[in-house]
């Protein structure tokens, strides 16, 4: 969908207009006419014939022309009726800058939904309500009641705080820093992130996008149309509220692993976005982006005229997950020829306190020239002989010359620093003040280079034929109409199974002959387990039995568990006694699912058994657009993958048939909505197969039960 009549308006109304100053009206009004708008403005205010210069309205009708936009800055209460107006009228876009929506409570919510109703039944596309406006530098359009308008720049700054913006836009004009676009989105009611994302995706001006969020309002819509805008620039968002706080209470080890921050995560791992900790980040990284080239690797080479800076450096970049970059012994012997004896020649290049531009000049160029080098940090402290101006007017000429390495620097002083940081960053070079700061922008611009690689590999999510979805769908009836939301044991074997996950098959006994019959079928040993829906956890009171290795042990141990479970949980529903053969020994490990209420599926994957709680070793993905490359960076993320690819000698298990089991589980998932958490926990892997000893499956019915 594409967003230009908003941007790009030939039209706009300002409903609320006022020549007052102080109020909102004027204020937005103003503004339009300061950026250089060049399309045609109506003000609409019943009360003014004029205002500013420009006639006016008394109501949108009146105009006799098609409106693009139409900016309203009414109280509250008028909203609805301006609204209405409005789509009688064929307005495209409503930009509602006004507050008291839900925000306020429910008498908010309600008016909300009331103002959202108006534009579906129009076909008008709303912005907020609550919010400052939106802006684009390159239209020229400030349709915002904020304090000024941005420079032109390639950045598109989208933010559901409108606070956050207009800091940013005071901040930005004090640095210099210039942006394509301003968005304030507020409350959300029907343009959202993914909205303005892609927009921002498809417009020319833009070279890098930023946003602010507290939430994403469509987490499965924002996985496919994110994923296809990281594919064309950088992503980077910064999402706050990211406490433990939020995580959702769940029944599953899988639950208790997942919560809310780390679907979000996930989700922006998966989607190519770049996530920023903090504000500082996010601008550190537009300014990396949108002036520098993305490195070809993660080699950082190092020039500095101080020791202490220089191993600060080296510290930084391998805490970022970057490498120093090895130099070759042409470029050694090259800088040896121009450097004093007493220099440092290897990675980071020391030229010495009193280093004038000659020496920054052609040991930076050696390095830049230098295949193994990827990208450049250089670091600058203050002497009475440095030369800053001219070593930054050096470094603006090799960037020139080397335009595929981004070159960073840091220099790391005040005032006497500052005309060179200047040149610096006026010429595209960013000038850090420390060095951890510009290590940590080279990571970002790295990391993207790899996400987005991954992105635009040709790949699609696995395909599986011969799914019982029927058979899945029999069982939740019969759950359904026993009014539980646990399936038994043998139920969720059942619906494994028709999904081709490798289990171990489970039978459900209601006698202690009938588990010796089952028993016997299957072979020894065996294992019996208590099937009640209300017992999750059934070693803890007594409801599992291993190890029997004929009918009087089973007999004995189908009495045991019937008596304890009774004993420690008098009045619990029991359905009977689950018998299962018992198998081999292997690596244990756990697949799970749990429901997102943002993004849906999302899966986990991790050493199993007791080590679940223990270790807590678990990596996760979303299963919406999951393919087998993930699925395998999944697993390698763990501890788990150091056991199953052989450990100190021993066999490597079946990584195969993981992966598959991974994939399928995330299919049932997708499948079947009503699933809100699975636990196959554990799998024994080996070298050949793997097989599942326990199933937990929990579903949602909603308003059904």
């Amino acid at each position: 969908m594409t967003l230009d009549s908003l941007f790009k308006p030939e039209t706009v109304a300002i409903i609320g207009a006022s020549n007052t100053e102080g109020k909102i009206g004027h204020a937005i009004m103003k503004n339009i006419i300061s950026s250089g708008y060049r399309g045609e403005l109506y003000p609409v205010n019943p009360g003014s014939s004029e205002i500013l210069g420009y006639k006016s309205y008394g109501a949108v009708k009146e105009i006799g022309n098609v409106v693009d936009m139409a900016v309203i800055a009414v109280p509250a209460e008028r909203v609805l009726t301006v609204a209405q107006d409005c789509g009688e009228a064929g307005v495209r876009y409503l930009v509602v800058v006004t507050a008291g929506f839900k925000e306020i409570g429910e008498k908010g919510m309600k008016r909300e939904k009331d103002l959202l109703s108006v534009c579906q039944k129009y076909n008008m596309r709303l912005v907020g309500p609550n919010v400052v406006g939106v802006m684009d530098t390159h239209t020229p359009l400030n349709a915002s009641f904020a304090n000024g308008f941005p420079l032109e720049g390639e950045i598109a700054f989208i933010s559901q705080s409108g606070a956050m913006l207009l800091a940013i836009l005071d901040w930005s004009r004090s640095v210099g820093l210039g942006f394509s676009r301003f968005i304030s989105m507020g409350n959300k009611a029907d343009l959202n992130e993914v909205d303005f994302i892609w927009a921002a995706a498809e417009d020319v001006n833009t070279k890098v996008i930023l946003c602010y969020i507290e939430d994403v309002a469509d987490g499965q819509r924002f996985l496919r149309v994110v994923r296809e805008a990281s594919k064309r620039k950088p992503v980077i968002i910064l999402k706050s509220g990211t406490s433990s706080a939020g995580a959702r209470a769940a029944s599953s080890h899988t639950g208790a692993l997942a919560g809310s921050e780390v679907a979000y995560e996930t989700a922006f791992l998966q989607s190519g976005v770049i996530r920023a900790k903090n504000m500082s980040d996010l601008f550190d990284l537009a300014v990396a982006f949108v002036n520098q080239p993305i490195p070809a690797g993660k080699r950082v080479a190092i020039v500095t005229n101080s020791g202490g800076p220089g191993i600060i450096a080296t510290d930084s970049v391998e805490e970022y997950g970057m490498q120093m970059a090895r130099f070759s012994k042409e470029t050694i012997e090259r800088m040896r020829k121009v450097l004093p004896a007493e220099a440092n020649l290897y990675n980071p290049v020391d030229v010495l306190g009193d280093a004038r531009t000659g020496r920054y000049r052609d040991s930076l160029e050696a390095v830049l020239e230098d295949e193994n080098t990827d990208c450049v940090l250089v670091l600058l402290s203050p002497a009475a002989v440095t030369e800053p101006v001219e070593t930054s007017n050096a470094m603006v000429e090799l960037q020139q010359k080397y335009k595929n390495k981004p070159i960073f620097a840091a220099y790391m002083g005040g005032e006497g620093l500052a005309e060179g940081c200047r040149i610096l960053t006026s010429s595209g070079l960013p000038c850090f003040t420390f060095p951890e700061t510009a290590v940590k922008a080279f990571s970002g611009m790295v990391k993207y280079s790899s996400l987005h690689k991954k992105l635009t590999r040709d790949q699609s999510p696995p395909k599986f034929e011969n799914l019982d979805s029927r058979s899945v769908k029999a069982t939740f009836y019969d759950v359904l109409r026993d009014r539980r939301v646990v399936l038994l044991g043998f139920e969720a074997t059942q619906v494994a199974e028709a999904y081709g996950i490798p289990v171990a098959p489970v039978y459900l006994a209601k006698s202690a002959e009938e588990a010796v019959e089952i028993a016997e079928s299957l072979g020894f040993p065996s294992v019996l387990k208590v099937a009640s829906p209300k017992i999750m956890h059934k070693s803890d009171v007594g409801g599992v039995k291993v190890g029997l290795h004929d009918s009087r042990q089973v007999t004995e141990a189908f009495h045991a568990i019937m008596e304890s479970v009774t004993r420690l949980m008098p009045g619990t529903p029991i359905y009977g006694i689950e018998v299962q053969k018992m198998m081999p020994p292997g690596n244990e490990l756990i697949i799970g699912m749990v429901r997102d209420v943002q993004f849906g599926p999302l899966l986990a994957f991790g050493l199993g058994g007791i080590y679940v709680n223990l270790l807590k070793d678990a990596s996760f993905r979303l299963a919406q657009g999951l393919t087998k490359t993930q699925i395998e960076e999944m697993i390698a993320e763990t501890k788990a993958y150091t056991l199953i690819r052989g450990y100190r000698g021993s066999q490597p298990s079946d990584i195969g048939t993981i992966i598959d089991t991974i994939a399928r589980v995330g299919r049932l998932a997708l499948d079947f909505p009503e699933i809100t958490e699975i636990d196959l926990n554990p799998i024994i892997a080996y070298p050949e197969g793997a097989v599942v000893l326990d199933v937990k499956i929990t579903v949602s019915y909603g308003d059904d039960l």
